[in-house]
């Protein structure tokens, strides 16, 4: 079993996580069920698909649920932008969440690179 809070990539999209749910309480009412939850949800998912992987056993279902989080992480992203085109976020939140998300994205693409190069032990 690994330790998912030792990885940079979880450290980062927790950090994430709380920025959106800071980001997104400002947004207007009217999206309380639409872009705000599911910003909300996909900020979740990237450091929950990052522990659930951890706990996992296979090298293979590892690297599914980093592929997943990766996956939510780019989605956030796009969120995050339409959401700053919508007028809905603050000057400050767009440029400490939008740096963030990009480190995140980073990390998490070049640990999923790793993984993939590193030979099967038989």
């Amino acid at each position: 079993m690994r330790d998912h809070t030792k990885l940079r990539a979880f450290q980062l999209a927790d950090d994430v996580a709380v920025l959106i749910y800071r980001a997104t309480k400002g947004f207007p009412k009217s999206e309380i069920y639409g872009l705000t939850s599911q910003m909300r949800r996909a900020a979740v998912s990237v450091p929950s698909n990052i522990v659930e992987g951890c706990a996992r056993e296979s090298e293979a279902e590892y690297l599914r649920f980093l592929e997943v989080a990766f996956a939510s992480a780019r989605e956030l992203h796009y969120q995050f932008s339409l959401a700053e085109r919508l007028g809905y976020t603050e000057e400050q939140d767009v440029l400490e969440c939008d740096s963030k998300m990009t480190e995140t994205e980073k990390v998490l693409s070049a640990l999923i690179r790793s993984i993939r190069r590193e030979p099967a032990v038989l």
